[in-house]
């Protein structure tokens, strides 16, 4: 730091030298050091500008992925890479500033010291500290404080990257700016506020100048970016729930539960949940846990709405606990307990981290689905789980050829199978067996789509519709939950062409009955559904084949043909995208050979899903096993 301020001094003493007054020398000071740093301006300028350019596109990835912030900054990261944009450089600029202010500091406190330099400017000692002053320089810190303002107003206003963020960022920017300027021009030298104010003023015309000869907005598509930045105001608000402030009553409510739950000692085993509809994957063994051992159920779900709270209300042996995102962070981190069950996958790759407390606590990752995890999951999503259950031989073929390929630790592969097949299989053969599903005077056909870039409903509902809306059968189209949200629009459009067609139904209000298992054959591209569809109904499937879904670019490495793929013509039939004037021939193929594919159904059935009808309880008896072996083992430890 000492060769920096010899520096500064000796550049201080030539504006001195120039200007013949301390103040003006000040500011011809601030001028140089802009002028020196004008390359990494320029060069963080255009960064920005790269930045708005994607902006559209970032966007989108926040509407198309709402909620998945994981996937989202992944994404997003992907984007940055591919434009050349440098996220941390807007900081270089700052840190520059940083040194330049503690060296005019010391700068002017080695002046001071000299008492040779006259530190006069007009009527003002730049050699004083306000604080030190009493009233008479009390002006300074709000001068100082005035200049940052205006400077947060013109950048909100006119640099193309400040002016695209959120109210609230703005908002802390301008607080943040401000109380600096505040507290420099009160607790510094006069002098220091002096080069903050002209600093301040430089930059305002420094963003001018360079807007004038630039002119950046003509690099950004301004209908894209404003089109894109009303869908995701869009879906924040129609996602966004009333009241969650920090004094509201669900953040309160959250707060007491983070505490109640660290209250609670040796805790054994730890359900999370993403949202309610994730409990019908755990149900099963938590039932089996319930009726045959005397463990608490301890539930932690990010849902207030979650269901699970009026089961608990019957069930004292089930603890609930909400725990929004952002706090289960930290709650993860502090985790005490034998075992953590749970579906969501990269455990330790992102934000949500294993315990820092215990290093002995078991992970059970548990499926919500039946495809592949090889294709469909990011690579390494179950590499830092102690125990993965697999529904079939797929998923355990696939989770045995990636320990070896990637060479990882020792996991347990567990041969489990898929309780919510069973369940829906059973509540299948009740409802058909009461006369609750009937059949139909004409074929039901459903068409219900993925959630996905290019699925069905973008690339090709139109031709599909056409081909099927002459036939001999009703159809509904039935899109993904997330599709009638964000795209309103779109769905009220098809609604409005359709309304006539007496044999279709744009299904967009969920209220209604589900008739995914009730239809005599469906329609889909890469959805999960097609196999608990097939699996639970022994009906065919007509698989679209519209662009594959592929969360991970490494799936071919594994010698294991992902189940997606593999029963597209097992389970029924595929048409391309170019084929979809045979829609109509092809689903009437399926339905005169229903028969034949319940069989061959049947067979994959059997093939691809572990232990039929018992699933639950083989899952539920592995982790009381397994529980009890820590418990013993922890006994044996104590008594040593």
């Amino acid at each position: 730091m000492s060769y920096l301020v010899r520096f500064f001094s000796l550049i201080m003493d030539r504006c001195y030298d120039m200007a013949g007054n301390y103040g003006m020398a000040i500011i011809l000071f601030t001028f140089i050091s802009k002028l020196i740093i004008l390359p990494v301006t320029l060069w963080t300028y255009f960064n920005s500008i790269k930045m708005v350019k994607i902006q559209p596109d970032i966007n989108m990835l926040k509407v198309k992925y709402y909620g998945q912030n994981d996937v989202i900054a992944e994404k997003q990261t992907e984007l940055q890479k591919k434009a050349g944009y440098h996220p941390l450089l807007s900081t270089v600029p700052l840190v520059i500033q940083l040194f330049l202010l503690m060296g005019v500091v010391e700068v002017i406190k080695a002046g001071i010291a000299e008492g040779i330099i006259d530190m006069s400017f007009g009527p003002v000692d730049l050699g004083m500290i306000p604080r030190e002053q009493g009233i008479t320089y009390i002006w300074v810190p709000f001068v100082a404080g005035l200049t940052s303002f205006i400077l947060c107003l013109v950048q909100d206003k006119f640099d193309i990257l400040q002016s695209q963020q959120s109210t609230g960022n703005k908002i802390f920017t301008m607080a943040v700016s401000v109380g600096l300027s505040l507290y420099l021009g009160f607790f510094v030298y006069i002098g220091t506020a002096l080069y903050w104010v002209a600093g301040n003023c430089f930059a305002v015309l420094q963003l001018f100048i360079l807007n004038g000869i630039v002119r950046p907005k003509r690099f950004v598509d301004q209908e894209a970016l404003s089109k894109s930045r009303e869908e995701l105001d869009s879906i924040k608000r129609s996602g966004k729930r009333k009241g969650e402030g920090f004094f509201s009553p669900v953040k309160r409510r959250e707060r007491a539960d983070y505490k109640r739950f660290f209250k609670v000692v040796n805790k054994h085993i730890v359900f999370y949940s993403e949202s309610n509809g994730f409990y019908k994957y755990f149900r099963g063994y938590i039932d089996y846990l319930l009726l045959h051992t005397k463990l608490t159920i301890h539930y932690i779900t990010s849902d207030p709405d979650d269901g699970i709270f009026v089961k608990a209300q019957s069930e004292p042996r089930i603890r609930p606990y909400y725990i929004g995102e952002n706090r289960l962070i930290t709650l993860m981190m502090k985790m005490d307990a034998d075992m953590v069950v749970m579906t969501m996958p990269d455990l330790g790759k992102y934000h949500i981290k294993r315990s820092y407390v215990r290093k002995d606590t078991e992970y059970v990752f548990v499926q919500h689905g039946m495809g592949s995890n090889n294709l469909t999951f990011r690579q390494g999503a179950t590499d830092n789980f102690d125990t993965v259950f697999c529904v079939g031989e797929h998923q355990y073929d696939e989770e045995v050829e990636a320990q070896k390929l990637y060479d990882l630790p020792e996991r347990k592969i567990l041969k489990i199978g898929y309780p919510l097949i069973d369940d829906m299989r059973a509540d299948h053969e009740m409802k058909t067996a009461s006369g609750q599903i009937k059949g139909h005077a004409r074929p039901l056909i459903l068409i219900a789509p993925s959630w996905q870039k290019d699925n069905i409903i973008d690339l090709c509902l139109d031709d599909i519709l056409q081909s099927l809306k002459d036939g001999d059968y009703d159809v509904i189209v039935r899109p993904h939950p997330q599709e009638v949200r964000i795209k309103a629009e779109k769905m009220q459009s098809l609604t409005d062409k359709y309304k006539d067609a007496s044999n279709i139904e744009i299904q967009t209000d969920f209220s209604s009955n589900n008739p995914v298992m009730e239809a005599d054959v469906l329609i889909t591209d890469w959805s999960d559904i097609a196999c608990e569809y097939a699996f639970t109904t022994m009906r065919p499937v007509l698989y679209i084949n519209t662009p594959m879904k592929v969360m991970n670019p490494e799936w071919e490495k594994l010698p294991v043909v992902p189940i997606n793929i593999y029963l597209r013509d097992k389970i029924g039939m595929n048409l391309d995208t170019g084929d979809l004037s045979r829609t109509r021939e092809t689903v009437d193929h399926l339905l005169a050979h229903s028969d034949e594919y319940r069989k061959t159904i049947g067979d994959m059935y059997d093939r691809f899903v572990y232990n039929h009808g018992s699933s639950a309880e083989e899952g539920a008896r592995y982790i009381i096993s397994s529980l009890q072996e820590k418990i013993v083992g922890r006994k044996k430890e104590e008594k040593r």
